[in-house]
């Protein structure tokens, strides 16, 4: 196992389809999330899990300092918005992860980012869109 994927990871059975699908754009972390993560079915999705278009509240551990990220996919990326695709290494690193974890990810340069996730505040799967 590499030492990219840091705790458990949740996953919908149609996120893991659609993450599944972007070959050749897959980073190697991704891929090894999708290897390792635990699938239910979006019904049984838990409120409080990191799933593809969540939006979050997340907290640097190093300054406090807090924002709204929303997890997208790639054709959605808007960085300065706070859309964040699942393919960057925050993405990967916030995939999947449990209010109250402290998600961390390795960095193109070798160090290693980290932000904990204070709040799911919106989840498709929980507001009864199972399709998204």
């Amino acid at each position: 196992m590499l030492a990219t994927i840091h705790g458990e990871r949740t996953l919908t059975e149609l996120d893991f389809v659609r993450l599944g699908k972007l070959t050749g754009q897959q980073p190697p972390a991704l891929a090894e999330l999708l290897d390792l993560a635990d699938v239910l079915p979006s019904r049984e999705m838990p409120a409080d899990i990191v799933t593809m278009n969540s939006q979050v509240e997340v907290e640097d551990p190093s300054t406090q300092q807090r924002q709204k990220i929303t997890l997208c996919y790639p054709g959605d990326s808007q960085p300065g918005a706070g859309f964040v695709s699942v393919l960057s290494p925050v993405g990967i690193g916030l995939l999947g992860v449990k209010t109250g974890t402290l998600a961390r990810w390795d960095m193109p340069n070798g160090t290693e980012g980290a932000t904990r996730v204070l709040a799911v505040l919106y989840q498709p799967e929980a507001s009864g869109d199972y399709a998204t």
